[in-house]
């Protein structure tokens, strides 16, 4: 055989492989379309947290995120009175810091339940204390648990032994206390 032939015949086996190469692939392509992506498309889908707290009040309140991220972009629900951070204005990063966050996020973990009663919250010398509407303080100390702590002050209001109060102390979620007996619980729904 003539070394003409024989490169002609590499020649063609090389296309022939590369054919049948593509040809795979494409198939499998197909098959892949066919058998998973055929009806699929994907659906945009924006997550917008929600406004659990505000800075200011009345048309200048700006809402906050359970993170505390500034959500300045996004309206304030109607009919509906969020707790007020105590700062005059938001931050310019757009989330807040210190203590301030520490609050946010206490009030972010508040049960939906429990959010109509909340009035505001400040960080003192015990850390995040949440006032209720009825004057009721809830001591929260710092923002580590805050499901938990949320879920043992909302045992301690439903309590129908328990009738008037000042404070309950959450600094350990699985023992709360109280103390007081100067303000109403807010009436069970």
């Amino acid at each position: 055989m003539s070394a003409r032939r024989t490169a002609a015949r590499s020649r063609d086996l090389s296309v022939g492989t590369l054919l049948a190469v593509a040809f795979l692939v494409a198939l499998a392509g197909a098959l892949l379309y066919q058998f998973v992506l055929r009806g699929e498309t994907a659906e945009p889908h924006v997550a917008v947290p929600p406004a659990t707290a505000t800075i200011g009040s009345g048309s200048d309140a700006i809402a906050v995120g359970p993170r505390g991220q500034i959500l300045a972009w996004l309206p304030l629900p109607e009919g509906i009175q969020l707790p007020r951070l105590p700062l005059s204005a938001p931050p310019e990063k757009g989330w807040l810091s210190g203590p301030v966050l520490r609050q946010a996020r206490v009030l972010g973990a508040a049960p939906a339940t429990l959010r109509p009663y909340i009035e505001s919250s400040y960080y003192g010398d015990s850390g995040v204390d949440v006032n209720l509407r009825s004057g009721v303080e809830l001591r929260f100390g710092d923002a580590s648990q805050a499901d938990a702590k949320w879920k043992a002050a909302a045992a301690v209001l439903a309590d129908p032994s328990i009738t008037a109060l000042d404070y309950v102390d959450l600094h350990a979620p699985r023992r709360p206390s109280t103390g007081g007996s100067g303000h109403t619980l807010p009436p069970v729904e």
